[in-house]
């Protein structure tokens, strides 16, 4: 069950009428949780249990955690928690990509042997809510939080709005609001229905359209169009990635905000960053931040030591980072190429050669999204050679003809448009919608998402050119 859907909608529907009509906080609670089983049952019943147990395992390691009083037991049961979390990960996300790897180097030694693949079902969002158990088995191992409810937890990890795409909402963030019974007020409808909207027209209009129409087709045969083109898809790319996960981030902070609790922003305008770090402070923040937290700085030490172990730090958690994102090597040259340019960045900023080399800030934000575009193309492509033979066709003499549209370069531009409004416009907006009738503003937003669910079944192109 996806939010963009009809299905979804009517899903909402029903949770958010049972959810405001419970009078205890516990029942409310209760609720969401089936709620969150059944959504995620919707995609496939054989996983709501291990969604179950890995959330009673985080708990009861946590709870333990804040039970004991030797550090050596404490310390060990947070590491028997993380590696818990991580082979159940592992498992499930990563089991057939080493057992090729595996088979592939036993190959090079002259062995010959099938790789045992077992074709693995990856359960959706396992990733996110993995990520989640480790952050808080940590947090209460560190006196960052106290150990909470099992109830609070397994909401936690199960809560619908960011349990297949995130954000990565932290115990810290989540569970205080889940002690108290929240309230509604016409500010969290208006800014999220705002939200979902926002987000539905990004995911619908611009994400979908790009890719069906544009990107999906020049990536999947790159030897056929020429170089403008192929510039053209990895520019339309970069946008669609974007739109599509930032939509979904939007929609569940709208979801959630409607139900009463609220989600930390997970972007912020990326493509202006002036420098790779900065990208990665506005770029899936949520996720920037796990891994700053609790990979670079408590797993690896961070910024302590010398230079050669900050670059090294930084290189594996971007390596790591990248393989998290999916079970290839073209994540994993991804994460590596950000790592990189990460540790040179760096090196740059504190060389006293480079000194006298100081770029307008024009010059570094376009220098940066084009060094994020580059890495899309290989986060993208299907493999390797994929990547290489792509870059290459953009330098090649022209061969196919151009496909890229009016509306295409339309949606290209429009949405780097749109990528640069600040968070504090839609928080205006909503504060204008505020002043609106209820029935006015529920029409209204009712009648832009049946537009908005129309494009997305009858694509962008009819409702330009008035072909309904």
């Amino acid at each position: 069950m996806l939010f963009p859907t009809l299905s979804f909608g009517l899903f909402f529907l029903v949770v958010f009428a049972f959810t405001w009509s419970t009078t205890s906080n516990d029942w409310r609670k209760l609720v969401l949780l089936i709620a969150s089983w059944i959504f995620y049952g919707a995609w496939d019943w054989r996983f709501v249990p291990l969604l179950i147990i890995s959330a009673v395992m985080n708990w009861g390691v946590a709870a333990l955690i804040a039970r004991s009083e030797d550090a050596r037991r404490r310390k060990a049961l947070m590491l028997g928690g993380v590696v818990v979390n991580l082979l159940m990960l592992g498992f499930f996300k990563y089991f057939d990509f080493f057992a090729e790897q595996g088979g592939n180097l036993l190959e090079l030694f002259g062995v010959k042997q099938d790789a045992a693949l077992m074709q693995v079902i990856l359960p959706v969002g396992i990733s996110f809510f993995t990520f989640q158990g480790i952050s808080y088995a940590v947090d209460v191992y560190k006196g960052r939080v106290p150990a909470a409810r099992l109830l609070d937890i397994l909401l936690l990890m199960s809560f619908f709005p960011h349990l297949v795409a995130g954000p990565i909402v932290r115990a810290s963030d989540l569970v205080p609001q889940f002690q108290e019974k929240p309230k509604l007020n016409r500010g969290m409808v208006t800014m999220g229905l705002l939200l979902i909207v926002w987000g539905l027209f990004k995911k619908a209009v611009i994400a979908s359209e790009l890719a069906t129409a544009f990107v999906d087709p020049v990536f999947e045969t790159p030897a056929m169009h020429g170089s403008v083109d192929l510039v053209l898809a990895a520019y339309g790319y970069a946008v669609q990635i974007y739109c599509d996960f930032s939509a979904y981030s939007d929609m569940a902070i709208g979801i959630a905000a409607l139900l009463g609790y609220r989600f930390p922003r997970n972007f912020d305008r990326p493509y202006r960053a002036a420098s790779l770090q900065e990208f990665w402070r506005r770029w899936h923040i949520s996720l920037s931040r796990w891994l700053r937290d609790y990979l670079y700085i408590d797993a690896l030490g961070g910024n302590r030591g010398g230079k050669t172990r900050v670059y090294r730090n930084l290189m594996i958690t971007m390596l790591l980072g990248g393989l998290w994102h999916g079970a290839a090597w073209t994540f994993v040259i991804w994460g590596g190429l950000h790592g990189a340019a990460l540790c040179v960045e760096r090196w740059w900023a504190r060389s006293e050669v480079t000194k006298a080399w100081v770029l307008p800030h024009w010059a570094k934000v376009a220098l940066t999204f084009h060094v994020v575009v580059l890495g899309w193309v290989f986060f993208r492509a299907a493999s390797f050679g994929d990547a290489i033979a792509y870059l290459g066709g953009i330098f090649a003499p022209a061969t196919g003809a151009m496909t890229a549209t009016p509306l295409v370069v339309a949606l290209i531009l429009f949405g780097l448009a749109i990528h640069a409004l600040p968070w504090d416009a839609m928080q205006r907006a909503a504060q204008r919608l505020r002043t609106l009738p209820a029935p006015a503003l529920a029409i209204a937003l009712a009648a832009t998402m049946l537009v908005v669910d129309a494009m997305r079944y009858e694509g962008v192109a009819p409702f330009i050119y008035f072909r309904f």
